[in-house]
């Protein structure tokens, strides 16, 4: 499309990828129509999508089926069925990859909640996922947690590409990124090929709003309530100037020299929660060159329809950003607390999505053998 809200987001240096993945959307060419009506150029998945995709069952009674009839048991039918839609929808995305020399044209796939805190469990399960799937394009997603920073080194390490999730504060962005350069230095040292490695740090933006709002609202002040919906995006700007500061530092700049790739801000949950709020809020105020924004079907078919783009929303911003996160601090809200708490129920839905998924295949398993 020309002259559109999503091809002046492209235009602006916003790579857009969509927050959903299903075998329906794979092969009623829904997904491949969206790369021209819509300029995606990549997908993001989690256990939520993957529970929603198989709950609605188009498209995979023949593949359990098939996994009944191998005797396969529930963790080994979820891995072939992911495994087999990632797959797919990189090949759909190939040509983007190419062109993009790699940027785009991605597709992630998460490790399984239950390892969020084995460092150990998650390189393995990295390792086996990258190598199930068998596409460049692919990215393994990796929890930001305490002990998922060493991980992300390691698969970084071997040359696989990883897609950082459940980001939430800015103390931990800075540990991703030192997570990311070392591992680099150390597929420099063991002879990787670095122009071939990439990442994005998937940044989370909506849900810092739903805690501070409601801490905020407990609160009811006049000077409480005027700081509402402002943390979010407060918070993903100034994750974008440490972003620019760190990717500028002789450490990083001496990496890029040698062909790898700065590890790209994504900013995920971008869904508006809060129906006063405008559905293209966490899109059109957090327009910055070299990020991508990944879209649930709605917020992105929102943006299509009646989204304005007005150039760069981030860099002009810092000093503002910086005061709202001040003032809150001044207010008494904890931003450590605040993030600590995000992160623990992030990962506490995904094991909730993921025991909905196990219990799905469970019993598609059992309805195929039958």
């Amino acid at each position: 499309m020309t002259n559109s809200p999503t091809a002046d987001l492209s235009e602006a240096g916003v790579s857009i990828w969509l927050d959903d993945l299903s075998r329906s959307r794979i092969e009623s060419g829904e997904l491949s129509a969206l790369r021209a009506s819509h300029n995606v150029v990549g997908v993001t998945t989690n256990p939520t999508i993957f529970a929603s995709a198989l709950a609605g069952g188009v498209g995979y009674g023949e593949r359990i089926a098939s996994c009944a009839a191998r005797g396969l048991g529930v963790a080994e039918t979820i891995i072939e069925l992911t495994t087999s839609d990632v797959a797919d929808a990189c090949d759909l995305f190939a040509e983007t990859y190419t062109g993009s020399g790699g940027a785009d044209g991605r597709v992630s796939i998460e490790v399984e909640p239950r390892l969020a805190r084995d460092t150990e469990g998650t390189i393995q399960q990295g390792r086996e996922l990258w190598a199930r799937v068998n596409r460049p394009n692919a990215m393994i997603k990796v929890p930001a947690t305490t002990e998922g920073l060493p991980a992300i080194t390691a698969l970084i390490a071997e040359g696989i590409s990883v897609n950082v999730t459940l980001i939430f504060s800015i103390q931990r962005y800075r540990q991703v990124i030192n997570a990311y350069l070392t591992g680099l230095e150390l597929a420099r040292a063991a002879g990787k090929n670095l122009n071939e490695i990439h990442s994005v740090a998937s940044f989370f933006v909506s849900r810092l709003d739903t805690e501070v709002d409601a801490r905020l609202a407990a609160l009811g002040t006049p000077e409480a309530l005027a700081l509402e919906s402002q943390a979010g995006i407060a918070n993903a700007r100034l994750a974008y100037e440490v972003y620019a500061e760190t990717f500028n530092s002789e450490r990083a700049q001496m990496l890029l020299s040698l062909g790898a790739q700065a590890q790209r801000p994504l900013w995920a949950s971008t869904g508006v929660k809060n129906p006063k709020l405008p559905d293209t809020l966490y899109v059109t105020e957090l327009v910055a060159s070299g990020t991508v924004n990944t879209m649930p079907a709605a917020t992105l078919e929102a943006l299509a329809d009646h989204g304005e783009i007005r150039g760069d929303t981030v860099t002009t911003q810092y000093l503002e950003s910086n005061q709202v996160l001040n003032t809150l601090d001044g207010l008494g809200i904890d931003y450590v607390a605040v993030t600590e708490v995000l992160e623990s129920e992030g990962l506490a839905k995904f094991d909730a999505s993921w025991d909905e998924l196990c219990a799905t295949v469970a019993s598609a398993l059992e309805e195929a053998v039958a």
